[in-house]
Parts: structure tokens; C-alpha cells; sequence
């Protein structure tokens, strides 16, 4: 696995610690709304918190209070079920307020469990079957590129749709089509619903079957801000081909005790624990800002 993208400059150290500060926030909003509810998909929230960091902060080009912008960069959830983590970023990146985060799940809320384009500010497409989302991709993609547009778009899906022929199928059009304006972005934590990713339906290698397919393709530690943005850096710069860049990320990511759970997809936190979470969560980012000499 790569920790950064071949031929592109190292990320500085200022843009590093903002993303990482961004990331940090981005975890404590989804604690946040998982006390809400008391339990649900907090393990990937926080396990993908770095990447969407990157990709609000960093990567897309979009307005937070015109969601609608026709010349925005799309993202698309097609894990209907990460939505809490995406809510979380869309608060950091402005589009919704911090303050709505508290109704998530609840009756009337913008913010329903799984992700819903019609419900919320920001939200591409309605996630939950998976399988969808790179077909989608693939058309918005396309129809883009007919239009002139120089706007981008990115999806994000789970390596559990990597089960589904569908997205392979998605795969294929784009290499045939060369969308050099779509990149798919791999949540790799080896787990499903139904246990082990390995045990559920074996994908690996999973790069050299992007590859495979027509897909200039970059594999990183998906918790590695520094290797994120140095791998979006080398994919901006790439033209000719779909772009994928697969991310092997942690579950729990940031909070230890949360790390360790051994039931982690659909995840029941107890209510003594939360603010245990946050303090550790807290506790991790202050110490590792302070190794790096970026202590607020």
C-alpha cells in the first residue's frame, strides 16, 4: 500500500494541520448525532472523517450556502447509511448548520438515517441499495462532459459494493467512455454487514482489478490526511482515464475504545459512554497535534 501518490509534492504542513483540524470536527459532530440515537454507523463516520475532510476542504469546487450551483463538483454517497458522516462534513463545510446535526434521525428532520437527495442540502443522491452509486456517477459524468462542463464528479462507496456487478458494470462504461472527469473514492474497512469483507466475498487485489478495468488507480491509508491530499493532488493532474483512489481506513478511527469493538458495523454505544468518546477522540487529536508541533 502507497503513502503517497508517485511524483507529486509533499502536502504542506499548514494545509496538513487545517485538514486535520477539519477532520477532528467532522468525528466530534458524528459522536455527537450518534448520541442522538444511542447507536448506528458512528465506526465508519469516524473511520472516513479524513477523507471527506480532504474532499470538502481540499478538493471540491462548490459553494456551501448554493448547494444547487450548476457548476459545482458533485459528491455521491451511494452508502445510504454513511449519511451521518457526510451531514458532519457538510456542517464543517457550511452547508448545513452545526445546530440542525441535532435531529438527525428524528420525525420531520432534514437529516434521516440513511441519505436522502430530496431531504437534504448537499446530498446528490438517495443512497441505501448498494450498487447504485457509480452508475449514477457514470451518467452525471457523462452528461456533464456534453454540456462543457468542467465541473467534476466523485463518488464514494464502500468496498462491500465492490460485491455488486452493477458497479462493475459502472466501471467498465466509464474506462469505455473515458470519463476522465469522474473519481471513485474505495472506502476500504474490510467489513460488512454480514462479517469480514475476506469472508463475505474476496476482492482483493482490489487495485490491480481497477486497473483491469481501464482506471488509473492510487491506494493509500485512508486515515493518512498527508497521503490523501498528495493522492487527490496526483489524480487532479490525471487526464485520459477514470480516476479511483482506494482507501483503507479503520473503523472507530480516533477513539480507541471504539476501535476495538468487536460488533462495529451497526454500532450500540452505551450512554455512560459518549462523552468517554469524545474525551478520547479530544485526547488523541490534542496529543498528536502536539508531537507535530500544531497545538492550538
Amino acid at each position: 500500500m502507497s503513502t503517497q501518490a508517485p511524483g507529486t509534492a509533499v502536502p504542506s504542513t499548514g494545509r496538513v494541520s487545517t485538514l486535520k483540524d477539519s477532520a477532528h470536527r467532522i468525528r466530534m459532530h458524528a459522536l455527537d448525532m450518534g448520541e442522538t440515537q444511542g447507536q448506528g454507523y458512528i465506526g465508519q463516520a469516524l473511520g472516513v472523517a479524513d477523507i471527506l475532510a480532504v474532499v470538502y476542504q481540499d478538493v471540491l469546487n462548490h459553494r456551501p450556502a448554493e448547494p444547487d450551483w450548476p457548476q459545482r463538483d458533485r459528491f455521491l454517497l451511494s452508502i445510504g447509511h454513511y449519511a451521518i458522516a457526510l451531514y458532519a462534513a457538510l456542517a464543517e463545510a457550511g452547508v448545513l448548520d452545526v445546530a440542525e446535526l441535532a435531529t438527525y434521525g428524528s420525525d420531520d428532520s432534514r437529516l434521516p438515517m440513511s441519505g436522502m437527495a430530496s431531504y437534504t442540502p448537499g446530498m446528490e443522491i438517495s443512497g441505501g441499495s448498494l450498487g447504485h452509486g457509480l452508475g449514477v456517477a457514470t451518467g452525471m459524468a457523462l452528461g456533464l462532459r456534453h454540456q462543457g462542463s468542467d465541473a467534476r464528479v466523485y463518488n464514494l462507496l464502500s468496498d462491500g459494493e465492490l460485491d455488486e456487478g452493477s458497479t462493475w458494470e459502472a466501471a467498465l462504461a466509464c474506462a469505455h467512455h473515458g470519463l476522465d472527469n469522474i473519481t471513485a473514492i474505495v472506502d476500504v474497512n474490510a467489513l460488512q454487514a454480514d462479517g469480514p469483507t475476506k469472508g463475505v466475498l474476496r476482492t482483493e487485489p482490489v487495485t490491480a482489478k481497477w486497473e483491469a478495468f481501464g482506471w488509473h488507480a492510487i491506494r493509500v491509508d485512508g486515515n493518512d490526511i498527508e497521503a490523501l491530499v498528495a493522492a487527490f493532488d496526483d489524480l487532479r493532474g490525471h487526464h485520459g482515464s477514470p480516476t479511483v483512489l482506494i482507501c483503507d481506513t479503520r473503523i472507530g478511527c480516533g477513539v480507541p475504545m471504539l476501535e476495538k469493538r468487536e460488533k462495529a458495523h451497526f454500532m450500540r454505544v452505551e450512554s455512560h459512554e459518549w462523552q468517554l468518546a469524545r474525551d478520547q477522540l479530544t485526547e488523541r487529536h490534542h496529543d498528536a497535534a502536539q508531537k507535530e508541533g500544531t497545538a492550538l
